[in-house]
């Protein structure tokens, strides 16, 4: 599995920026892809994520009314569009897989760095 994270940049407060993750190397139909950020000196922390069978999300608190999370099947393609940015959202983002049942993510893709300004 490869998973190939591109999208990031610098964006003042109150921006939108849209980040891709490009999944290859299996078919994803029993996987669940989640976005992931890691801020400096703080730990990673879970975003949102989608079962890329069914289509269903979760998020958490801080992404919520901000955040969508979506799939392109087509493409094999998921998407974390962010609205709304604030200064605090800045970190590493990552993108994750794991087989649906699993409780760990087991691939990860190289981050892309968000920063927003104020």
């Amino acid at each position: 599995v490869q998973l190939q994270a591109s999208g990031g940049g610098l964006v003042q407060a109150g921006g939108s920026l849209r980040l891709s993750c490009a999944a290859s190397g299996r078919t994803f139909s029993n996987y669940r892809m989640g976005w992931f950020r890691q801020a400096s000196g703080k730990e990673r922390e879970f975003v949102a994520s989608i079962n890329w069978s069914s289509g269903s999300t979760y998020y958490a608190d801080s992404a919520k009314g901000r955040f969508t999370i979506s799939r392109d099947n087509a493409k094999n393609t998921v998407y974390l569009q962010m609205n709304s940015l604030k200064p605090e959202d800045t970190a590493v983002y990552y993108c994750a897989a794991k087989i649906t049942i699993a409780t760990m993510y087991d691939y990860w893709g190289q981050g892309t760095q968000v920063t927003v300004s104020s």
